[in-house]
């Protein structure tokens, strides 16, 4: 167990505390004491937890039960599994060079605002605005957001940080009349979207592998060439209106995307 003294260990293990009534269930009351453990330090980036027979050893649970408390902290990106080396704390942006994928698993399935999955992982979320204003599309803008020639858009561009440590370079366009002060988003532009009954309810998104600039770089504290990712992404109201258009510049030692993959339901059955 590294660094992570045996007694703290065994305290957070423990089952005393777990089966309360009212605290919901028991895989959701142990993955919340794993993720104040690893929140308070007590779990530390890269440490490695014990195997599931163990943890379910220790808190008198079922494996069942801690395999499902391991899985959404895996699927938050607090924890991350190893194939044959086992399940470690994820570490922090810039660690862990030398002990596989990145350190921010944010799976592609989940449409979520940057805060929103920051806010999963226990961390907090800031912003440094590089643009917040409205101007005149641009021929693809009104294309796209399907705009009358006549409409401006409304423009968000700003680093995210999280934790004082930036992540991301996000440029997003609006369509005016779906955000028509763009000085009114100081924090989540989701949250802001939802409270107008405008949140996206899907996003179709392109992701490729690039090199970052110099400007890029700098914003993201990052050497001039350095490994990234770029992210498009359309997003669509219930109606199918496109409501949002996004780039955006990953620092590809930061983060790493997961998909669920499953066979049609025909190619299922052909092997039972």
């Amino acid at each position: 167990m590294g660094d992570v003294e045996l007694d703290e260990i065994g305290a957070i293990f423990a089952p005393e505390g777990l089966g309360v009534p009212g605290a919901g269930p028991l895989y959701l009351q142990l993955r919340r004491r794993l993720a104040a453990a690893i929140q308070r330090g007590q779990l530390a980036p890269c440490e490695s937890l014990p195997a599931e027979r163990e943890i379910a050893a220790m808190t008198g649970l079922s494996r069942v039960t801690v395999r499902k408390a391991v899985q959404e902290l895996v699927a938050s990106g607090q924890l991350v599994q190893r194939r044959g080396s086992g399940t470690f704390v994820a570490p922090r942006p810039g660690q862990g060079a030398g002990q596989g994928a990145g350190q921010v698993q944010l799976p592609l399935w989940r449409l979520n605002s940057f805060s929103e999955d920051m806010a999963l992982r226990g961390k907090t979320a800031q912003t440094l605005w590089l643009e917040r204003g409205l101007s005149e599309p641009a021929d693809d803008e009104v294309i796209r957001l399907g705009l009358e020639p006549y409409e401006q858009v409304a423009r968000l561009a700003r680093v995210r940080l999280s934790d004082g440590v930036p992540l991301a370079i996000e440029r997003s366009a609006l369509p005016a009349s779906v955000l028509p002060a763009p000085e009114a988003i100081t924090h989540s532009l989701y949250d802001y979207l939802g409270a107008r009954r405008m949140r996206p309810v899907r996003a179709v998104q392109r992701i490729s592998a690039i090199n970052i600039g110099g400007g890029e770089a700098r914003l993201l504290q990052l050497p001039v060439g350095a490994a990234g990712l770029e992210i498009e992404r359309i997003a669509y109201l219930d109606s199918g209106r496109v409501v949002e258009i996004t780039n955006a510049i990953y620092r590809g030692d930061a983060y790493d995307f997961t998909a669920e993959l499953r066979a049609p339901v025909a190619a299922g059955r052909a092997t039972e």
